[in-house]
């Protein structure tokens, strides 16, 4: 069966499980999977390693912006390159997580993002996850869905992902990174987390993956007639 073109949009808090729910199902139905975070986290690295965030957490946005043009940044083999640098390990750190959300709400840093992702979007058949992709980057997505689940949930996933990594944060730290980054995220005055009106809600608090995936296939397949 011809899949025809359409966005999935997925939005939702940090740690929900976003990525991964987003690239099994690009895997199981064949699309193309854009992961808008790693974006941010991007520019937020390169603005780490040259001077362009302070000790205290500044960010010098007349630098940033007088930059951030040149900035090529995509997705290539092993996740996300900056140029011939695959940056994919080094944007996950907890260093990039406490500095993403103030850089990710900067409204040029925004607009640039959302070029790229039209960019690569060019043609259909893909799902993206972020915080706005179904309010402000694919408004007209033909299907948005919106993830939660409760903020110790959420911790505690980060958290054994991270020490399954070599990191060593505590669990405290985690949280109160993770709620910051909601607050941020919520509240920034450009494009802030927001659940679409016409989103589907996903509460993964005690959800396995394949049950998401058994949903999202119902959901799917009630809407476009598609099966994996």
């Amino acid at each position: 069966m011809k899949i025809p073109d359409i966005i999935i949009a997925v939005d939702g808090c940090s740690s929900t499980g976003k990525s991964t729910f987003a690239k099994m199902v690009a895997q199981a139905f064949g699309f193309l999977y854009l992961d808008s975070g790693a974006m941010y986290r991007g520019v937020t690295l390169y603005a780490m390693e040259n001077g362009l965030i302070g000790p205290e957490g500044e960010i010098d946005e007349a630098a940033l912006k007088a930059v951030i043009g040149g900035l090529d940044l995509y997705f290539g083999e092993g996740g996300l390159h900056l140029g011939e640098r695959c940056i994919e390990k080094e944007i996950r750190t907890l260093e990039v997580s406490s500095h993403v959300s103030p850089v990710s709400a900067i409204g040029f840093v925004r607009e640039f993002v959302d070029s790229k992702l039209h960019a690569f979007s060019e043609g259909g058949r893909v799902i993206m996850d972020g915080r706005d992709i179904g309010t402000t980057v694919f408004p007209n997505a033909q299907l948005k869905i919106f993830m939660t689940a409760t903020d110790q949930v959420r911790a505690q996933r980060r958290y054994d992902e991270m020490i399954a990594k070599g990191e060593t944060p505590t669990f405290e730290e985690v949280l109160a990174n993770l709620r910051e980054r909601d607050y941020i995220d919520s509240h920034r005055e450009v494009s802030p987390l927001t659940q679409a009106p016409d989103a589907f809600v996903l509460d993964n608090t005690e959800m396995t993956l394949h049950e998401e995936l058994v949903w999202i296939q119902g959901l799917i397949q009630g809407r476009f007639g598609i099966l994996c």
